[in-house]
């Protein structure tokens, strides 16, 4: 029996040596940082990582291809069908490095049983497991039931144009997916506090992501001089509000489910709680908020103060003063809604709210056939790991494909354990070997199962 270490890889003889390693470690050795300023991104690494790519996976390159938004990827593998296409998501761009790490954060290296470096984890492990499970199938001379799409973005990272430019290609061509998998969701290990068991959990809706900013306007003047009620002053006092104020908790049906699949897992106090979430929801939204803002995040729309601007020296009282605001707004609230809590909860008539993004919750997606696939390819691969829907809390490039698509999900096939979790946009992210190897596997298995 495989045992599993802190990084959750397994321990096996030769998996390092897998060729498929070396090609992730290749393709995060190069820096593809995105950036909301165009002007700051390397375009030069993008376009090393687009002849790497093509080096490592030339069958996969040989198909019909589309360059997207400067250099995503959208590819056509066609099928024995095209009457349920499906499209296969990834993205390779990456956030920047931040604080220390254990390993060089763009070296690759095979260190303890995993793979380390900036976007192992978010997203390039997906998208080379993607990759290799296609260029070994197409090796074979495999033909797939459906037709696969495959879609890499390049700029999910800063909420970019790939996915909206990519949704535009597939509307053009008439393409209309039977279902649409990205990332988001994982095997997730230590899910809950008390359940040992994995839960492979499938995102079938995600937050929406509304970003605001609160602004207030003086004369400003002298610091020696200063009036009461300034600009800071009126923005210090809005955040205070907000972060004294809450939006309602509830559970939405997908957070439910998860809760009656993982009941039988929990510890015996919790069992019962749990295995009728959806009649004693009040109570266990209640729960969830006590226990920390993990918890409390699956039961609400979320108000986050992020950036702060006020006087450009320290003798200078501001003329404008101004705080982002991050909205996640949950399935069954909307982007009104939110902003209505955040006017009143301020409650200043002198601090304007600007609207800089504003998206609503994505649709949930149903629980089906293709949904059961996914359950079917995760007990397949990982038969210790419950299956469950839950609610994304992230945003990613999905959400653009609900426009075209009505089952949309989101799901890396990785073990990962809360220390993992925790390091994507953070320091020391890294995959096991064993278990990147493994969702190459899953995607193999998923895209040999697609019904005919």
């Amino acid at each position: 029996m495989a045992t599993w270490g802190a990084t959750g890889g397994r321990a096996t003889t030769g998996a390092a040596d897998d060729p498929a390693v070396a090609k992730l470690q290749a393709l995060i050795r190069i820096p593809t940082v995105s950036d909301r300023d165009p002007e700051r991104v390397d375009a030069a690494a993008f376009e090393a990582f687009g002849r790497e790519l093509e080096r490592q996976f030339p069958l996969l390159h040989a198909l019909d291809r589309t360059t997207i938004a400067a250099h995503g990827l959208l590819v056509h593998w066609p099928g024995a069908s095209a009457e349920r296409p499906v499209v296969l998501m990834a993205h390779l761009d990456v956030v920047p490095v931040e604080g220390e790490w254990r390993h060089p954060a763009f070296g690759g290296d095979v260190v303890d049983g995993a793979i380390w470096g900036r976007g192992t984890l978010d997203d390039k492990g997906q998208l080379v497991a993607v990759c290799e499970a296609v260029e070994t199938l197409l090796a074979t001379g495999f033909t797939p039931a459906q037709d696969v799409w495959l879609s890499f973005g390049c700029t999910e990272e800063v909420s970019g144009s790939g996915a909206s430019d990519a949704v535009a290609e597939l509307t053009a061509r008439g393409v209309r997916p039977w279902f649409v998998l990205d990332e988001g969701g994982a095997v997730a290990h230590e899910a809950f506090p008390g359940v040992s068991t994995p839960i492979g959990v499938i995102g079938v809706t995600e937050k929406g992501v509304t970003s605001l900013e609160l602004r207030a306007e003086g004369r400003g003047g002298h610091a020696s001089t200063p009036a009461r009620r300034g600009p800071t002053a009126r923005i210090a006092r809005a955040i205070t509000r907000l972060d004294a104020s809450a939006m309602p908790s509830r559970l939405p049906e997908p957070t439910i489910e998860l809760f009656r699949r993982m009941a039988p897992h929990a510890p015996l106090p919790l069992r019962a709680l749990m295995s009728n979430a959806g009649r004693l929801a009040p109570v266990l939204a209640r729960a969830l908020v006590a226990a920390g803002p993990e918890a409390a995040a699956m039961t609400r729309t979320t108000v986050a103060v992020t950036t702060l601007s006020g006087s450009p020296a320290l003798n200078v009282v501001a003329q404008t003063a101004g705080a982002g605001v991050n909205i996640r707004v949950m399935v069954g609230d909307t982007v009104e809604d939110a902003v209505d809590h955040v006017r009143a909860s301020v409650g200043d008539e002198h601090v304007h709210l600007d609207m800089i993004e504003a998206n609503e919750p994505s649709p949930v997606s149903p629980r089906d056939e293709a949904f059961e696939l996914l359950e079917a390819t995760i007990s397949a691969i990982f038969p210790d790991a419950v299956p469950a829907p839950y609610v994304m809390m992230a945003a990613t490039d999905a959400r653009f494909f609900t426009e075209i698509c009505e089952r949309v999900y989101r799901f890396a096939p990785f073990r990962m354990t809360k220390a993992q979790r925790e390091a994507i946009h953070s320091y020391d992210e890294h995959l096991g070997v064993e278990d990147f190897l493994d969702g190459i596997r899953w995607y193999r298995r998923l895209i040999e199962g697609l019904p005919s």
